[in-house]
């Protein structure tokens, strides 16, 4: 079993910075769009603040499963199950234009941007595409 957590710590008007730990241990940071929803909302209320694209998921705790991506046609650590999305995935990417409600990782080391992320992409695929149960906690 794999724990994954994601400490959001920069809420901005057009991107959240957070911080991601596996087991507890830091691993690097993480770009998501605007985080403008609560935490318990229902798909229905997701709905209604929702801006398609350009919005965090909900916090809360989701099942993770590594699988190949229809669209980026690699394995990818896929979160199940998030209320009002569908295909949230973790991955490569630099600003908040390239998430499209996903969680990009890398280094938090410019305003608003998260650098070296393929690097750790790659190493989060290596280490969770064999574990059997992986969750992610979004807080």
């Amino acid at each position: 079993m794999i724990k994954l957590q994601l400490k959001r710590i920069a809420r901005k008007p057009s991107y959240t910075i957070g911080k991601l730990f596996v087991d507890g241990v830091y691993f690097c940071d993480t770009l998501e769009d605007t985080d403008r929803l609560d935490k318990g909302m229902s798909a229905t209320e997701i709905a209604t603040k929702k801006i398609p694209g350009q919005t965090a998921i909900p916090e809360g705790t989701y099942k993770v499963i590594v699988n190949t991506s229809p669209k980026f046609k690699r394995l990818l650590p896929r979160l199940v199950n998030v209320p009002g999305y569908e295909g949230v995935l973790i991955h490569r990417g630099n600003t908040a234009a390239d998430t499209a409600g996903c969680i990009l990782v890398g280094e938090n080391k410019q305003v608003g941007k998260v650098l070296n992320s393929t690097y750790y992409e790659e190493r989060l695929v290596d280490m969770l595409k064999h574990a059997d149960n992986i969750s992610i906690e979004i807080v």
